[in-house]
């Protein structure tokens, strides 16, 4: 059975949800993935409201969108980042309150808590996010970086996210944090260093999006096939990386959507990912979750490149064999079929 290919409305939080709903069943789409900001979903008046959810799904139900997750990534980077201007224009209003550091990273991860809680009224079980960072500004060891240093980010994960974690165990939810550059982990090992800081929680896992391996010259697949039982979902996402000679993977401080970049995230199909790999990789984890696109190409019309993507999912996505190759030679199991 082919796995449900839903939308990330994140990149498109600047249309009211019904707008974008009646455009994403244009585009072929079994669903969306609701992003926490715009009015595609409101983790307060989810709480707050008790018609809310409801009316929601019945939003949904009137252009026949499934969701099978939401994502808080914004509120979730301020957990464990260092609190700066820069995380005003992407928080709430009430999280950021005075922009006080401290009291940011508390109503953050507060307000983690609550999506929890919202996405078990909502009943959804899955709640994609970041966790911010306290230590990706050492990830290059000059001035040279003491191991203590990085132990006390790793600290600070703990303290900060089991608490969080216990609240999504108790609503029957489960956090999975997007590996991504600015967050605790961003690559496998980073990964593998998160889940034993903390200790393994159940509720913890991982929404894989291979655009940000890629270019970092992580194997995806690899990836998938290292942590079997954490991909709780998954992100289909494409970047290409064309190094000319002049420009690195750290970006060369240019913007996404400068052609003088040595990497950049492109429309699925259109850059370095290989697609086919993940769908083995997926397979042979045994993943029937949904396939959702995060459509980003700062050179593509959105709409456009939306509606391809869709249908490069539905190619690409190929269901296992249910037989080895040489078991067609086995005199045995011709004489059953026989």
């Amino acid at each position: 059975m082919a796995r449900p290919v839903t939308m990330f409305t994140g990149q498109w939080a600047d249309l009211p949800l019904e707008t974008l709903l009646q455009k994403v069943k244009e585009f072929g789409y079994d669903g969306v993935e609701l992003a926490c900001w715009g009015d595609h979903f409101e983790v307060r008046k989810a709480l707050e409201d008790d018609e809310y959810c409801a009316k929601k799904r019945e939003l949904l139900a009137k252009y026949g969108m499934q969701v099978y997750a939401i994502s808080n990534h914004l509120v979730g980077q301020a957990v464990l980042d260092n609190i700066d201007l820069r995380h005003k224009a992407i928080l709430p209003d009430y999280v950021w309150g005075d922009g006080d550091p401290a009291g940011v990273n508390q109503r953050a991860a507060d307000e983690l808590k609550d999506t929890a809680r919202a996405a078990q009224k909502f009943g959804v079980s899955i709640v994609n996010g970041f966790t911010g960072s306290s230590i990706w500004h050492l990830l290059y060891s000059f001035p040279p970086v003491p191991p203590d240093m990085i132990e006390e980010g790793y600290r600070l994960l703990a303290e900060r996210f089991i608490p969080i974690l216990d609240v999504f165990e108790e609503c029957g939810v489960k956090f999975a944090l997007e590996v991504h550059p600015t967050e605790i982990a961003f690559d496998l090992y980073t990964a593998e260093r998160t889940l034993e800081a903390l200790k393994g929680h159940p509720a913890f896992g991982f929404n894989f999006d291979p655009s940000h391996l890629i270019w970092q010259g992580v194997d995806p697949a690899q990836f998938i096939r290292y942590f079997p039982d954490r991909i709780f979902h998954v992100h289909m996402k494409d970047a290409i990386v064309k190094r000319d000679g002049k420009g690195g993977i750290l970006g060369s401080h240019l913007n996404f959507g400068d052609p003088r970049r040595a990497w950049d995230f492109r429309s699925l199909g259109h850059g370095s990912v290989d697609f086919e790999e993940i769908i083995r990789a997926l397979n042979d984890i045994g993943y029937q979750g949904p396939l959702s696109v995060e459509w980003e190409d700062s050179g593509m019309d959105r709409e456009f490149g939306a509606k391809e993507a869709c249908e490069f999912v539905r190619r690409i996505d190929f269901p296992p064999s249910k037989v080895a190759f040489d078991a067609a030679f086995d005199k045995a199991e011709q004489t059953k079929k026989g």
